[in-house]
């Protein structure tokens, strides 16, 4: 999910977090308040910054996961997602998305438009 959506969609974001942590991730850290937030990364030469949603470890395996909705600037979320995608393959994490009932449809459209077939999707 990207800045502008943060508070829209908080309620989901605190669900997704008590999912996790119901299959036993552990070390949960998430861009809500309560939580460590996770580390962020910046454009060289420019303001952008990527935050990852919610980085959670499980089997001393880090998983970076964001959440799929509905977004207002679908091609800054899927330029966000490239970035994650590359960087889990490149440190070895696992990278998800969650999402929503009402979101499978946006979610499946948006990973088939940037090509990321080996993302999985976590349906809550």
């Amino acid at each position: 999910m990207i800045i502008q959506d943060k508070i829209k969609y908080t309620d989901e974001l605190s669900n997704s977090i008590t999912y996790l942590e119901n299959l036993g991730y552990s070390n949960i850290k998430a861009d809500l308040e309560g939580y460590e937030s996770p580390k962020s990364y910046h454009k060289k030469g420019s303001k952008i910054s990527v935050t990852p949603d919610i980085v959670a470890e499980k089997e001393g395996r880090k998983h970076i996961f964001d959440l799929s909705l509905k977004s207002e600037k679908p091609r800054l979320l899927k330029s966000k997602w490239l970035f994650l995608s590359t960087l889990s393959k490149i440190k070895s994490y696992r990278f998800r998305l969650i999402t929503t009932r009402g979101h499978y449809k946006f979610s499946n459209e948006t990973i088939d438009a940037i090509n990321l077939d080996n993302i999985k999707l976590l349906k809550i």
